[in-house]
């Protein structure tokens, strides 16, 4: 069984419910409609319902009626979604006139509605920016406790096996943090060996990526990736993970032992942690693109409850991949 293929029998048992505040939008009606129909997660859409399904009509035939709708303008709980959110931000001196004028917005709308565990979890993203879905979703979801820093990683299916487990690597933060202090790296380095374990179930072997291999380079990027190696072990000495490594020195096994002898990573890595955003988000999108891999992300990691962004140039069964996704990651956090 492949990696999506996996995550949506585990979704499908689970049986989450995902809201697509979006819910207009062509692609996430597609979307909506291929859930429903494989029948791995429950969905909820955010408007008029005969509008909704009028929309999903005219888009392409797709039958969402399935989905829960929920009208704002008749949400028998949204007087108490009001007061939550007013009791969320009462730190800025939220009124209820301004969390009505907020929650109009369907982002926050549905991001409340996980809150209140009406959903389990959120994705959007199709039409919007990063920051307009990480906005509502830390004002009011939050980070674990524990953890300060939310990222993302994308799990990397090859066709060449030879490379991490089968095929299959998590690569880790190409979307959300531009330019992550030690600290923070170490948190995501982590938070990611973590999410391997869950969705991939295996052991996580975690290279922290750099120019440089143990030394064979100077700079201060390089002593960052130092730095955040020797945070992470103190946080989790249990988990496999060494740095700084170079791609090479982390994947190819003759390579790992010749510049790396002593390292139980070197050479059979299957997380790869970038030192910023900028190599992240154009290490996945060369292996997606030259290598033909399928990249299933980005999920978001470190928050309390699960939202997950979308690129704005996804295709419908990108969303589809997000919402099996998502449903899983309900039952893990």
């Amino acid at each position: 069984m492949d990696f999506l293929a996996s995550i949506k029998e585990k979704a499908r048992k689970a049986n989450k419910t995902i809201v697509l505040p979006e819910s207009f939008e062509k692609r996430n009606l597609e979307a909506a409609a291929v859930t429903l129909k494989e029948g791995f997660a429950g969905i909820v859409l955010i408007g008029n319902r005969e509008e909704i399904l009028k929309a999903a009509e005219e888009a392409g035939g797709f039958d969402v009626s399935g989905a829960t709708i929920i009208d704002p303008e008749n949400f028998d709980r949204y007087d108490e979604m009001v007061e939550l959110y007013c009791e969320l931000r009462k730190s800025k001196g939220v009124t209820p006139e301004q969390a009505k004028k907020t929650l109009a917005d369907p982002l926050y709308f549905g991001t409340m509605l996980v809150k209140m565990g009406v959903a389990d979890g959120m994705v959007s993203g199709a039409i919007h920016s990063t920051a307009d879905v990480m906005r509502p979703a830390l004002q009011i979801i939050k980070t674990k406790p524990g953890i300060k820093t939310a990222s993302t990683f994308f799990v990397m299916c090859c066709d060449n096996k030879e490379f991490g487990d089968d095929g299959v690597l998590m690569f880790a933060d190409c979307t959300l943090n531009q330019q992550p202090n030690a600290q923070q790296l170490a948190e995501i380095a982590v938070t990611t060996a973590d999410s391997y374990a869950a969705f991939c179930d295996g052991e996580a072997r975690v290279a922290m990526l750099s120019h440089s291999t143990k030394g064979s380079a100077a700079h201060p990027d390089v002593d960052k990736v130092v730095e955040a190696t020797k945070i992470a072990w103190e946080m989790r000495p249990d988990i496999k993970l060494d740095g700084e490594l170079q791609l090479d020195t982390a994947i190819i096994p003759s390579i790992g032992k010749a510049k790396a002898p002593e390292s139980t990573v070197a050479g059979v890595a299957n997380v790869l942690v970038f030192p910023d955003i900028d190599a992240g988000n154009i290490g996945y999108k060369l292996v997606q693109r030259f290598a033909g891999a399928e990249a299933y992300g980005p999920i978001i990691q470190g928050l309390a409850k699960p939202v997950n962004d979308l690129s704005r140039g996804c295709y419908a069964n990108d969303i589809v991949a997000v919402i099996a996704m998502t449903a899983f990651e309900a039952v893990i956090i």
